[in-house]
């Protein structure tokens, strides 16, 4: 499945061809050049989004119940006809820990909690071996809040639509340091395309939030042979916790 990245910039100006007011006679023979046709104006990333950058301002205004409210009852995007259950997100709202993956599948779509399915069961695994317990010191979830259809990544449309609701998670949260699950969370957390093997092994920021990225337990399950790669970027993840708590 590709990737669904994060939508940045503003929108831009379309281009308007210049009309002569007089119209000159062809040469015989000549070559005509072909019309200018002006292009259409590049949509706002804002614009994808019903209220846009008022429904943004609401929702950063929002404290946890209101905010939890919101999101069960958000229609901004296709994802919610669908849905059984949206999956806020799990844990202790005071964590130093924040792990974001990129959406809720089938389990979590009728459970309501992300990360309860195999990924879910290997994610606990891996917070046991750090010494990590869901919902102690650690707050679980997604870039999306509705499972997109077929466990498909996150469109960009549905991806902003609910960009909002993690920022503002985050910010009252307060983690001291978050985990991306994958290539999904980490573009939309840090608006790149790199690769999940270029970013291991640094300590990237998230609006003055260190992160550092490892794989998605769903893609651990696909790939035994990396499971040893994210061993590392645990351990690295508690050292550079480790050096944040000094």
């Amino acid at each position: 499945m590709a990737p669904v990245w994060r939508l940045r910039g503003s929108a831009g100006t379309p281009v308007e061809a210049a009309m002569p007011t007089e119209a000159a006679a062809p040469t015989p023979g000549a070559k005509q050049a072909p019309p200018v046709i002006a292009k259409p104006p590049v949509p706002s990333p804002q614009s994808l989004v019903p209220g846009g950058d008022e429904r943004r301002r609401v929702i950063m205004l929002k404290e946890w119940p209101a905010l939890k409210a919101d999101v069960a009852a958000c229609t901004a995007c296709a994802l919610h006809a669908k849905r059984n259950k949206t999956v806020f997100g799990v844990g202790d709202e005071n964590a130093d820990w924040l792990f974001v993956g990129e959406g809720p599948g089938a389990e979590e779509d009728a459970q309501g909690e992300p990360f309860v399915g195999q990924a879910g069961k290997l994610l606990d695994n891996m917070l046991a071996a750090i010494k990590l317990k869901r919902g102690e010191n650690v707050y679980i979830a997604n870039v999306v809040k509705c499972r997109p259809p077929g466990n498909r990544n996150p469109e960009a449309g549905e991806a902003l639509a609910c960009e909002p609701y993690l920022h503002r998670q985050i910010d009252l949260i307060r983690p001291k340091l978050i985990v991306a699950l994958g290539k999904v969370a980490a573009a939309n957390l840090l608006a790149t395309d790199a690769s999940v093997a270029s970013m291991r092994g640094r300590v990237h920021e998230y609006r003055g939030t260190p992160l550092i990225v490892t794989y998605h337990p769903a893609y651990l399950l696909r790939t035994l042979a990396d499971k040893a790669k994210a061993w590392e970027d645990l351990c690295f993840a508690v050292r550079t916790m480790a050096g944040l708590q000094k």
